[in-house]
């Protein structure tokens, strides 16, 4: 008689477990909610963003010199109104990116892809874009003409030429 108590109470507490591991992983996988991070109208001077996937993110007027962005994942990220001077983007995906009435002043886009990108009214004062992708990128023409003076070398990722990206001709 012990024998089978023991028996049925082991089951018991094995069952209550595995229920229990079952609904943490339901609530993780179902009721938990996907939240966007916004880093919109805060200071965030000087901080390391690198190596992050930050997908869909917004820093929509925010100041962000001199931050640390370089391989990180920024597709379709909005950093509308934002100063990015002296911010670091080598080797960043910026694809789909909203870069509209940003300053990029003193910014390294060494290598960074911003194909399909969106920088109608952006600064590019000093700017590096030696090997960047600027594949249908929406640009103003005399900042367009601007980064063809400047232009050079060919992205690792996408083997594009970055006077090509830019229709310079």
């Amino acid at each position: 008689m012990k024998k089978y108590l023991l028996s049925h109470l082991q089951t018991i507490v094995t069952s209550f477990f595995l229920l229990l591991i079952a609904g943490f992983a339901f609530c993780n996988i179902f009721v938990s909610p996907v939240l966007a991070i916004s880093y919109n109208n805060v200071t965030l001077i000087g901080e390391d963003f690198s190596h992050q996937d930050l997908r869909d993110a917004s820093f929509d007027h925010s100041n962000l010199r001199q931050c640390d962005f370089s391989y990180s994942n920024l597709f379709g990220v909005e950093f509308f109104s934002s100063n990015l001077d002296s911010a670091n983007f080598e080797g960043a995906n910026l694809r789909n990116a909203v870069l509209g009435s940003v300053r990029l002043s003193h910014a390294n886009l060494t290598n960074a892809v911003l194909e399909d990108a969106f920088a109608f009214g952006a600064l590019f004062d000093q700017t590096i874009i030696e090997g960047a992708d600027f594949t249908n990128v929406l640009l103003r023409a005399d900042i367009q003409r601007k980064l063809c003076d400047i232009a050079s070398g060919t992205n690792p990722t996408t083997g594009r030429e970055t006077r090509e990206t830019l229709l310079c001709w």
